[in-house]
C-alpha cells in the first residue's frame, strides 16, 4: 500500500533507493515503490558511509537532477547512479551496505530573487546565471534580473510584496535572457554562464551569501575578480530542499515488519 503524500521526502522515498541497490547486486528485479510513484520533483540521492571508529559519515556517492522527474523513475534511475556511477567514488558492494545511509533530497519552491541577497543561508539553495564578462556587452543587452513586485497600498503608506511566483524545477525558471549578434561574439562564448549550490553547500563551506554569490559565479566560468556591479547584473533564484534520511539498519527493520504484514 502507498503511503499518502504529503509533498515531502518520506523515510518510503529512502527505503526504496536501498531496494534499488540491492536489487542491482542481487541480479533481481526492483520491488514496486510503497509511495506515489507519479508525483514529479527535481531530486537528488545521496549515499554516506559511517566510521567504524564511530566518526562522522563521509559521502560515498551523491547525483540528482533538477528536472522534475516522476519519483518513482527518477529515485530508481539515481539511486542506482550515485551508487554505482559516481567517477569519485568506487562502485558500492554488498559488503558495503550495512555501513551505509541514503538521503534523499526533494528540491521545490523554485522562486526568482530580487536580488543577489534575497534568500536565506541554510535554506535556501542558489541558482545563479550572469552575462559573460568575457563578451563586454553594454547592460542594455540583458534582460533585467529581476523586479519587485507589490500591492497596492492598503492605505496605510505602505505596500505589500506580492507573492511570489513558485516554479515546479530549475528548467521552469524564467532564464536571463541576452541579446547577442555575431559580430559580438566571433568566438561563439556562452552569452550567459550558471551555476547552483544546494542549499546545504554555503553553510557546510563557512559562506556568507556573497561569499556563496562569487563562488557560484567561479563554478559557472568566470576566472577574475567578482564585482558588486556582476552581482547586481546577475539573475539569482532561490530553491528549498525537503529531505529525509535512513540506515541500513532501518532499512532492515522496515523490510521486515513489511513483510510481515
Amino acid at each position: 500500500m502507498s503511503s499518502p503524500s504529503s509533498g515531502d521526502a518520506l523515510p518510503e522515498h529512502a527505503y526504496y533507493c536501498f531496494d534499488v541497490v540491492q536489487a542491482a547486486l542481487d541480479g533481481t528485479a526492483q520491488p514496486a515503490p510503497q509511495f506515489d510513484r507519479d508525483e514529479a520533483f527535481p531530486l537528488f540521492v545521496t549515499w554516506n558511509v559511517r566510521s567504524r571508529s564511530g566518526g562522522e559519515p563521509r559521502l560515498r556517492g551523491c547525483i540528482g537532477n533538477f528536472g522534475a522527474l516522476r519519483l518513482g523513475d527518477g529515485l530508481a534511475e539515481y539511486a542506482h547512479t550515485s551508487a554505482f556511477e559516481d567517477s569519485r567514488f568506487d562502485p558500492i558492494t554488498a559488503k558495503d551496505l550495512p555501513r551505509l545511509e541514503c538521503g534523499v533530497s526533494l528540491l521545490t519552491d523554485f522562486e526568482v530573487c530580487d536580488d543577489y541577497l534575497d534568500w536565506e543561508l541554510g535554506t535556501h539553495g542558489i541558482y545563479v546565471e550572469f552575462v559573460n564578462p568575457a563578451l563586454n556587452l553594454p547592460p542594455s543587452s540583458s534582460s533585467s534580473p529581476a523586479s519587485t513586485a507589490t500591492t497596492p497600498s492598503t492605505g496605510s503608506g505602505t505596500a505589500t510584496p506580492a507573492p511570489k511566483p513558485t516554479y515546479r524545477s530549475l528548467s521552469a525558471l524564467p532564464k536571463l535572457d541576452v541579446a547577442v549578434s555575431r559580430a559580438q561574439n566571433p568566438r561563439n562564448l556562452r552569452p550567459v554562464l550558471h551555476a547552483t549550490f544546494l542549499p546545504e553547500v554555503a553553510p557546510a563551506q563557512g559562506w556568507t551569501k556573497v561569499d556563496a554569490v562569487d563562488a557560484a559565479m567561479r563554478k559557472g566560468g568566470f576566472k577574475g575578480v567578482v564585482t558588486d556591479e556582476m552581482r547586481r547584473g546577475a539573475r539569482v533564484s532561490r530553491y528549498q530542499s525537503r529531505k529525509v534520511k535512513v540506515t541500513w539498519d532501518e532499512w532492515q527493520r522496515w523490510r521486515s515488519s513489511s513483510s510481515s504484514q
